[in-house]
């Protein structure tokens, strides 16, 4: 190497410290201003409770699962008329959230992710879902309404909990759902590949509302995979 070809090449050092900088910059984060999700009747009547159990216990701890029962015994116990506020709370909450929807554009890296999952054959038969994730589709919204600030990563990780603590006779009813929907998406895969499951349907433009719907649930799915996976 000649003595200007030294000159020029970049020292180590140099080189070292620039990748250091590089690679411990903070990376911008997009601002996501999505509207809150909107809440049920019973997800509004469990905060209530919870609301009323920190009032009465404040340095308590809450046990979901024992919690959650609880609260499931009580509302079967309640008059319609008990109710109706509940879901009175529960149709203000649709409105506001519709409302919020129709202003809400999305970040642009979602968007782009959405797209590239969208791009599996509309006409695929639904996947199997887990013991696991049954019983997440019934105990999400209570984990929600317990504890509303949690974000998606967060509830996972609850539900995860909850899971592994949930009573093997319980467990078995979520583990016949799931040998269930194993059999029925072996057979529509079946009927798929041989081109006899279902018609093809001209693809309808989603209104923001279902598009959030299907985001956040993918998004949850997601989550709750990890949170199997680490199981």
């Amino acid at each position: 190497m000649n003595e200007q070809e030294e000159r020029h090449r970049p020292s180590r050092v140099s080189f070292t410290f620039k990748y250091f900088c590089h690679s411990n910059m903070p990376r911008a984060k997009l601002v996501d201003s999505k509207p809150r999700g909107r809440m049920s009747a019973y997800a509004f009547f469990v905060q209530s409770c919870r609301e009323e159990h920190k009032k009465k216990h404040p340095d308590e701890n809450v046990v979901f699962s024992e919690f959650s029962r609880k609260c499931a015994e009580r509302w079967k116990t309640m008059t319609d008329k008990e109710k109706k506020r509940f879901y009175d709370m529960a149709e203000k909450d649709k409105a506001r959230y519709d409302t919020e929807m129709m202003g809400y554009k999305g970040p642009r890296n979602a968007r782009a992710s959405r797209k590239r999952r969208n791009r599996k054959d509309p006409n695929a038969p639904k996947r199997a879902l887990s013991a696991f994730f049954w019983y997440c589709n019934d105990e999400r919204p209570k984990v929600r309404a317990v504890n509303p600030e949690l974000g998606v990563g967060e509830v996972a990780k609850q539900l995860g909990a909850a899971w592994n603590s949930t009573a093997p006779e319980i467990k078995a009813k979520y583990e016949a759902m799931a040998e269930d929907d194993k059999a029925r998406y072996k057979k529509e895969m079946s009927d798929f590949k041989e081109g006899n499951f279902g018609a093809k349907k001209p693809k309808i433009a989603e209104t923001p509302e279902e598009e959030e719907e299907e985001s956040e649930s993918e998004e949850e799915e997601e989550e709750e995979e990890e949170e199997e996976e680490e199981d």
